[in-house]
């Protein structure tokens, strides 16, 4: 097993992405899995998911030619397409004034695959790959989501505030990258 970081560049890889996102929305697991595995809360539209990698090419890991974890990147111009993430861009651009920051769509690592550093790898490599446009990134993690939010403070993101949209509770996350 030899995993490879890189930018998403292919249909194939953006549809390896959107596998991913079906196997671990909230609708495919069952209440244990969503506890002790985690779960996303967006699924993307090929279109949509699309548009965005034009805009800033998504971070994906890969074994062989297999998306085994992504990493959105998602401009603010995007909020519009999820309403659900628009008051994360509201609040951050109140909270996080003066830096250009990047907002990470979404996170995700199949469950193999998990625990063996594909977590940390994609995010050290989405720092890697951004940190000379953006000061940091920004992100939201539903609290009942304590798998990802533990993964992300153990990475350096810090929390900036807890709000509800849509009857969800979430953490806003911030990883200042200066």
């Amino acid at each position: 097993m030899e995993i490879k970081y890189c930018r998403a560049t292919s249909d194939f890889e953006l549809n390896g992405i959107l596998a991913l996102q079906q196997k671990n929305a909230t609708s495919s697991l069952s209440d244990d899995e969503r506890l002790k595995e985690g779960f996303i809360t967006v699924i993307h539209s090929f279109d949509l998911l699309k548009r965005m990698n034009a805009d800033c090419q998504h971070i994906i890991a890969k074994d062989d030619d297999v998306v085994i974890g992504y990493a959105l990147c998602m401009t603010r111009k995007f909020s519009i397409d999820i309403p659900l993430l628009a008051p994360m861009f509201e609040t951050a651009d109140i909270l996080i004034t003066g830096k250009k920051y990047l907002a990470m769509g979404q996170i995700c690592v199949a469950k193999e695959f998990r625990a063996k550093g594909v977590f940390r790898g994609l995010y050290s490599f989405y720092r890697e790959e951004l940190q000379q446009n953006y000061d940091g990134l920004i992100t939201e993690v539903a609290t009942s989501n304590q798998r990802s939010l533990n993964a992300h403070l153990s990475v350096g993101f810090e929390i900036l505030q807890t709000h509800i949209s849509e009857d969800i509770s979430w953490e806003l996350v911030y990883w200042d990258w200066n």
